[in-house]
Order: C-alpha cells, then structure tokens, then sequence
C-alpha cells in the first residue's frame, strides 16, 4: 500500500500521480525554517518591547501575583496568538494545496472531519510553537523586580546586555536562514539552466516523437504511416525506431571484446533506428559509415565511449572490428563510431551505446520526425500536427493520437529540480519578507530607545547621513557575521546535492557574494524607513523635558 502512494512505479495503478517522498520532505523541512523565522520574530519583539509592560508585572507582583501566574499569563497569550494562526493557516490550507498541487500527489485535500488524527497534530503544534517562541519572553518578562521596575529601572545592566545578545543572536539565526535559502536558489536555478542548455550531444528542437500503438502494431502499417508522415509538406526527415538518443527508456546487453588473450564485458546500452536516426538527431558520425538496412543481424554503430573502453582511443580503428559475444553469442562488425551523446539525465554519466536496426515490429513503432523550421509568429508546425492527426485516423482509428516534442520530454528530466526550485523561491521570498518583518521591528525599538542620543547628537552638529550609519552600522555586522556562519554551511550542502549530478555547473563565487550583497541592500533599504525617519525627526522633540 505504502508502495502504490510513494513509488513512481506503480503510479499508473493509483488513483493519480505518486507522492514524491522527496518533495514532502523538502515541503516539511522548508516549513519548520519558516516556523522557525516565525518564533524567532516572536521572541525577538516580545524581548524588546518589555519595557512597555514592566510597570504592569511591577503592580500585579506587588499585589501579590507570583511568578508562575505570570508565566502561565504570558504563555496563555502567546498560546491565543498561535491558536489564531492556525485557524487562518486550517482556513487557508484548501487555497495553498491548490497552489501545489504540482508538487504532491493528485486529490490531496484537508479533510479534518474524516481525518481526526490531524487535529491532534493541530493541537501538537500548537502546544510547541507557544513554548517554543512563548516561554523565553513569559520567564524573562515575570522576573522583573517590583521594586526596579516602580522606579522606571525595568532591569539591570546586565539583563540588558543579555537580552540585547539574545536579540542578536536570534537576528544572525534568521538571516542565515534567509540567506541559505538564497544561495541554495541561485544554485539550483544555475544547475537547471546549465542542464537545459548544455549540448547534449544531438539535436533535441523542432523534433517530434509518436508511438504507434501496442496491440495494432505490425511493420506494414508503420511502413504506411512512416510514408505518409514523409509526405506532409512541413517534415524535413522521418526515422523509425525505437527510444530517442536520450530517454527513460533503455535496453542494454552484454557486450564482450575480445582483445587478443583477453575478454573485455561490458554492459552496452542498445538504441534501435533505421538510417536516417542520427541524421535526424543530428549525431556526429566520428569514423566509418552509417547503417544500413542490411545490417541488422551483423554491424552496428557504437559511441565513443564504447569505443575509449574496448581500447580504441582514435575512433577509426574500431571501425571494421568485431564484438565476439552481443546479446548472447551474435557476433557484430563496428561499421561506424559516433560522438558521445547523454542517453538518460545529466544524473548519469555517459553511457557505452550502440545503435542498430531491427526489423521488428516492437523496436520500430516509434517514429522520430524532424520538422521545417517554423517562420516567426507561423503556425506550420500546427498544420502538421493535424495531417499527422489524418494520417493517424486513417491507419489506427481505434487509437488515440498522441505526440510528445523532444526537448519537452528532455525538460521533464529534471521535473524534480525544477519543484526543488520553485519550492526554495517561495521560501526564500517568504525567509526575506519574515526576516525584514523582525528586522523593521527591532530597527524601531533601537531608533525609539536611542531618541535622546539622536537629538544630541544632531544639535552638536551630526549630519542625517552619519546618524543613518550610526544606526546601521550593528545592523550590517549581524549580517556580515551570518554571512561568514552560512557561505561554509550552503558550499557543503550544495556540494552534496550537486553529487546527484554525473555533469555539473561549478558552485561559483557569485553565488555566495550576490546573495549576501543582496541579503545586505534588502535589510538595508527595509531598516532605513525607520532610521532615516529618525534621523529627520526635530531634536526638540526627544529632549524636551517629561
């Protein structure tokens, strides 16, 4: 059962696409960072607006309330705040699994009535998020004295410079967060390009591909179709055969090249076309000839891989060579070498392959067509699509027309990569907003304790320039100092997910210095409403006296 929700085998056997179990993780681990950002915001305003209630817990301790009450007070409104929240996340939850409906399993929806477990994870949550981001602030507001507080002296020096390092300390953890989450982005957005660009090694635009179907399958009714797709104006070449230079598909054999005294087996990949394969994928032929249609039980093409592996390192002497043991005990000529092509992902490395005829009907039901190119803003590519569509009737009209294009299924390769992307944009958009929320927050607490200092400070002649740098100058050493935490942190994890990659981009220097510059200029710009505001603000103002 665990097997037809999770594995992608069994996907066409469930009622919709297989939960990816990589995608659920990577959505449960970005929302305990945001979860995380979230309490840390808590602790962090809570902490610097104590002051505001320290006449409050001041009077109720005199009036005998004891310390626990306190707590158990403060932990009960942070408990209300969080039970808020989740009767607006329950209430927004339907519109959000829409949204990622790409990245989970088809018909996932929030069903609390038939689903009574979930309430006690609800509950779960609740209980932990209020402790988590509740219990710091309750114990550090109840532990004011009555005696300091009546005296306007809510605390000690000490408990200041504490509660100042905890603020900082908080503020560091969420912009490295925030940060992570931006390199991670620019990597993983840099990999997809590198991937979708990078020459493959054959031509992957303006081909399409259809398969002809299982159960009507016979040679004469692809010979038929194959001429009539050959006949429509807007095809430049057609080839049948089987999977496409690089697919999901694959066969392999064991192949063995005997070298004198010595017996070299190696597993070959297999592709199966007629002559014009490689001359619509555009493959290079390095040495020899193409094949024929003759040579399907005798000769083949292979890659240079192949070639490098049986001991060739120039492609022209492996051709006229002979593999002694193929797909049991066949012996094949090599007629002709072609360049490397990557036939799966670049998760993989390129494979040794070979490319035959086969006079099959199995291994000829798939026809490869190269299109014209298209005139800008034409639609003769739609044209042929519906001949295509005629011919197809005309020969399997019990059968549904269907055709993929080439560079399509080329991109849904890294389908997963590309979830992985969009998932860290959204948390990193939200990492930000949540961050310069908290940053806003403590900007304002600063600028509102320092008022005095600023009005001194601009009646003995400080300029609006120096006050904003003054007040920006902590801001910009936090971030510099999650900058140094995080760079060695996200090269590691970068580091181990790009080892999914037989080929890769390089983790390149920009990444962590435009993420950090610009991690940098958004604090910046989001503190400077409240400092500059400071810094404008009349001097009379702030020392006039009480």
């Amino acid at each position: 059962m665990s097997d037809l929700h999770f594995n992608s085998i069994y996907g066409t056997f469930d009622s919709g696409n297989p939960a990816n179990k990589t995608t659920l993780y990577g959505l449960l681990v970005i929302a305990a960072f945001l979860l995380l950002l979230g309490c840390i915001n808590f602790v962090n305003l809570t902490t610097a607006q104590a002051t505001q209630r320290a006449k409050e817990i001041g009077v109720r301790k005199t009036m005998g309330s004891s310390r626990a009450q306190l707590i158990t007070q403060f932990l009960s409104e942070t408990f209300i705040i969080t039970l808020l929240a989740v009767i607006i996340s329950v209430t927004l939850a339907p519109v959000i699994l829409k949204l990622f409906k790409d990245f989970i399993a088809e018909g996932v929806k929030l069903d609390l009535l038939h689903q009574p477990h979930l309430f006690v994870f609800l509950f779960l949550l609740i209980i932990v998020v209020s402790l988590l981001s509740g219990f710091y602030p309750a114990a550090l507001l109840s532990g004011y004295k009555p005696v300091l507080v009546l005296k306007n002296q809510a605390s000690s020096n000490s408990s200041k410079a504490r509660n100042a390092w905890l603020r900082k300390s908080l503020t560091v953890t969420q912009f490295v967060i925030a940060q992570f989450f931006i390199m991670a982005t620019v990597l993983v957005g840099k990999q997809i390009h590198y991937a979708l660009t990078k020459d493959l090694g054959f031509k992957k635009d303006a081909i399409l591909i259809i398969n002809s179907p299982w159960k009507n399958r016979t040679l004469s009714k692809n010979q038929v179709f194959m001429n009539k797709l050959k006949a429509i104006p807007q095809v430049e070449l057609v080839s049948a055969g089987k999977a496409a230079p690089s697919s999901t598909s694959t066969n392999s054999t064991e192949a063995t090249y005997i070298d004198g005294k010595k017996e070299i087996k190696i597993e070959l990949y297999e592709k199966y076309g007629d002559p014009n394969y490689i001359n619509v994928y555009k493959l290079k032929l390095l040495a020899g000839r193409n094949i024929q249609y003759g040579d399907s039980t005798r000769a083949f093409l292979i890659n240079n891989t192949y070639a490098k592996l049986i001991g060739f390192k120039n492609p022209a002497d492996a051709v006229g060579k002979y593999i002694d043991k193929f797909n049991g005990d066949k012996r094949m000529q090599i007629i002709g070498v072609v360049a490397d092509f990557y036939s799966e992902s670049l998760h993989s490395a390129i494979k040794p392959t070979c490319i035959h005829i086969s006079n099959s009907y199995y291994n000829n039901g798939t026809f490869h067509i190269a299109l014209k190119p298209q005139t800008a803003g034409g639609n003769e590519w739609k044209k042929a699509i519906v001949s295509m569509e005629k011919a197809w009737k005309e020969i399997y009209p019990e059968d549904d027309f269907e055709y993929s294009f080439f560079d399509e299924s080329i991109a849904k390769f890294y389908d997963a990569e590309q979830h992985t992307s969009t998932l860290l944009t959204w948390a990193t958009g939200l990492s930000i907003f949540i961050s310069c929320l908290g940053l806003l927050g403590l900007a304002i607490y600063n600028t509102n304790q320092r008022t005095k200092e600023i009005g001194v400070r601009k009646v003995l002649g400080a300029t609006v320039a120096q006050i904003v740098t003054l007040l920006s100058t902590e801001l910009v050493m936090l971030i510099v100092l999650a900058f140094v935490l995080v760079t060695p942190l996200a090269w590691y994890a970068m580091n181990k997910w790009m080892e999914s990659f037989a080929d890769r981009t390089t983790i390149s220097w920009w990444i962590f210095a435009a993420s950090g510059a610009g991690m940098l200029l958004t604090a910046l710009i989001t503190s400077s409403f409240q400092t500059i505001k400071a810094a404008l603000a009349n001097p009379t103002k702030s020392l006039r006296s009480e």
